[in-house]
């Protein structure tokens, strides 16, 4: 600093502080030598306080305001460098300001995922992250603990330390509530308030006061959100049975009108598959007729139908790379006749419990072996 720097730093009366940069917790004032006039002029700005330090020790604490420096207003720091009445020399001291307002969406998160039990799912892993606000609540215990002589403290310097604090707390806190993992959204606001009540007394220490404490998200890992996402697909569908009948006749309908290939068998196939179809949709649409007709006391027009014992059993198989049927037990026959299905074709019933070669069927041995082995070619 040159010559003149210091004799402007002497008369300067004016000591404030006008902060721009929105993360600034603890600004010094910087002056010469840390001389300040008797009488000079101190202006605090709302949301900051002055605080005076005197050879390391702490001194006066100004409120926002405007105050003029003299021995009746700084009655700690006169008490400290044995000021007698109407001391009107500069003096050396240390200033710091102080700002106390609310600092917002500082946030947090799990690094590592959570393990705990859940009643449901049993052991699973939970990450979170979410956000907190906080302010300087003792600003002489805050500079005393954190920020010391650092002529210049902004708010990364504390969130780490702070958010390392949230983090532990909170992982603690998540394993002893005990909720079921698809309940923990109805529950984050009380849990968040919870956790803040929780860790106030903690980061008293620092002079920091936790404003608020918000949850934003608690997410279960990839795989396990998938497995949820099929269960309420099922759930969405409903009746498995009719879902599959759906989507057979769907894709009867584009066999149908797939012109490559082999065409004909597409459309006997087709034409096998809508008939079986429809015949079922018709049979449930006389059964639905006919209980109409029973609240209705009329004679029989005729004998009752005949009962033929139980029903046919229906097969699907995958043609083509595409699933196709149902066919009784005769169509099926003469498809494996066209060769259309062999022993290595995917057969389903109902009763299976998964798609299985027609070669590993008990069923359809005596079928398959009714084929005769392809034609040899004729030797040259």
């Amino acid at each position: 600093m040159g010559l003149w720097d210091k004799i402007k730093g002497e008369f300067i009366d004016v000591i404030e502080w006008v902060d721009d940069t929105g993360n600034s917790i603890v600004w010094k004032f910087p002056r010469y030598g840390n001389e300040i006039k008797n009488g000079a002029q101190l202006i605090v700005r709302e949301s900051q306080v002055a605080v005076f330090m005197h050879e390391g020790e702490m001194g006066d604490i100004f409120p926002p305001g405007r105050h003029e420096l003299t021995t009746n207003n700084m009655p700690v720091l006169t008490t400290l460098q044995s000021w007698k009445y109407g001391f009107g020399s500069p003096f050396k001291c240390d200033i710091f300001f102080v700002s106390t307002k609310q600092f917002t969406d500082l946030k947090w998160g799990t690094r590592n995922p959570v393990m705990m039990r859940d009643p449901e799912f049993g052991p699973i892993r939970l990450r979170a992250f979410g956000s907190y606000c906080m302010r300087v609540s003792d600003p002489g215990q805050f500079i005393r603990q954190i920020a010391g002589t650092d002529t210049h403290f902004e708010t990364e310097e504390i969130t780490g330390q702070i958010r390392n604090i949230l983090v532990s707390r909170f992982a603690d806190a998540l394993a002893e509530a005990r909720i079921p993992a698809l309940d923990l959204a109805a529950n984050y606001n009380e849990m968040g308030s919870m956790l803040q009540e929780r860790l106030q007394p903690e980061i008293d220490q620092y002079g920091i006061e936790l404003t608020k404490f918000l949850i934003e998200n608690i997410s279960l890992p990839d795989e396990v959100e998938r497995a949820l996402d099929k269960r309420t697909q099922m759930g969405v569908i409903g009746n498995m049975n009719a879902y599959t009948q759906f989507q057979t006749a769907e894709a009867i309908e584009k066999m149908a009108e797939n012109p490559g290939g082999s065409g004909s068998a597409m459309g006997m196939i087709a034409g096998m598959g809508m008939g079986n179809i429809m015949g079922g949709t018709m049979q449930g649409a006389a059964g639905q007729a006919a209980a109409g007709q029973q609240s209705q006391p009329q004679a029989p027009a005729g004998p009752p139908p005949l009962n033929t014992g139980t029903p046919p059993v229906l097969w699907y198989a995958a043609i083509n790379n595409q699933q196709a049927g149902p066919f009784t037990q005769q169509q099926l026959q003469d498809l494996v006749q066209q060769r259309q299905i062999t022993a290595d074709t995917l057969v389903w019933r109902q009763g299976m419990t998964d798609w299985t070669r027609a070669g590993d069927v008990a069923e359809l041995d005596s079928m398959l072996a009714m084929v005769p082995p392809p034609f040899p070619p004729p030797t040259q």
